[in-house]
């Protein structure tokens, strides 16, 4: 009898090393995909305390130098392949046009407070890379987990889905806004998509449908952080920081289905079907 109890306490301790071994694999893994984006945020926190206000060059202009530079250290060590690095810089081009968009004084749903030399507009250059950071994080996420989808919709619905979701997010300035509809269609067309991901070794899969709302959730904390230390400002939040509005977990959801889909389309890593 105390043989028994000796070798089941011996299992469960195997067992349980092995569980927070995964979950320490996991969060290295989230890490290495996310290196760009947590780079830029952390750059991001640090300048708002420690940049001198009277510094030569402004703060998001420096922020832009180092997201150019860290981009090049990821090229250079090979942390980043060459074709992730042209997704990065096809999203600042498509992020751009839509932040050129919505900071017109006739839309103004957010704004940069402080000075710039290098942008567009009213639009420092590097806020194109705080989404590209978003597409780095998914492009470098499906070759680190070694990512495979079991029944994926096909290429080109999900294709005219993110191609409404894009327009909507000009288009709805000007007529009925479609994003909960395009929500409920985006649900629809992943109701039955699993991801199936690597895991020291095992495969482990999960909807989804749940991946783009962690992907929207992280996205949306990190965009609290951001306004926080006033790299960009709500009108909502001219008088004094609140949190983002919760509608904007929606806007960042559909948004990830868009930088899925491209990423997708442009490294040609459509994942098998099973």
């Amino acid at each position: 009898m105390p043989l028994f109890f000796c070798q089941k306490i011996f299992m469960s301790a195997i067992q349980k090393t092995h569980v927070l071994n995964e979950w320490m694999v996991l969060f290295r893994k989230l890490a290495d995909s996310g290196v760009f984006a947590l780079f830029l945020l952390a750059c991001i926190v640090l300048t708002h305390y420690a940049y001198p206000s009277d510094a030569r060059v402004p703060r998001y202009d420096f922020l832009f130098m180092l997201a150019i530079a860290f981009q090049i250290f990821l090229l250079w060590t090979r942390l980043e392949t060459l074709p992730e690095a042209v997704v990065i810089m096809i999203f600042h081009v498509m992020a751009m046009c839509m932040e050129i968009f919505k900071t017109q004084d006739a839309i103004a749903s957010w704004y940069y407070p402080e000075v710039f030399y290098l942008g567009i507009g009213k639009v420092p250059l590097f806020a194109g890379f705080m989404y590209s950071a978003v597409g780095s994080a998914i492009a470098r996420g499906m070759r680190v987990f070694e990512v495979r989808l079991l029944k994926p919709p096909r290429l080109a619905y999900a294709g005219v889905l993110v191609a409404l979701i894009y327009m909507n997010f000009f288009t709805h300035h000007y007529m009925m806004n479609l994003r909960w509809p395009l929500f409920v269609l985006a649900l629809v067309l992943y109701r039955r998509t699993y991801i199936q991901f690597v895991l020291v070794e095992r495969v482990r899969q999960m909807p989804i449908i749940w991946v783009f709302a962690f992907i929207a959730c992280c996205t949306w904390l990190a965009e609290n952080l951001a306004t926080f230390t006033r790299v960009w400002l709500y009108p909502t939040q001219t008088n004094g920081w609140i949190v983002v509005d919760w509608d904007r977990l929606l806007a960042w959801y559909l948004l990830i289905q868009l930088s899925f889909v491209l990423v997708s389309a442009l490294l040609k890593r459509k994942p098998a079907t099973y």
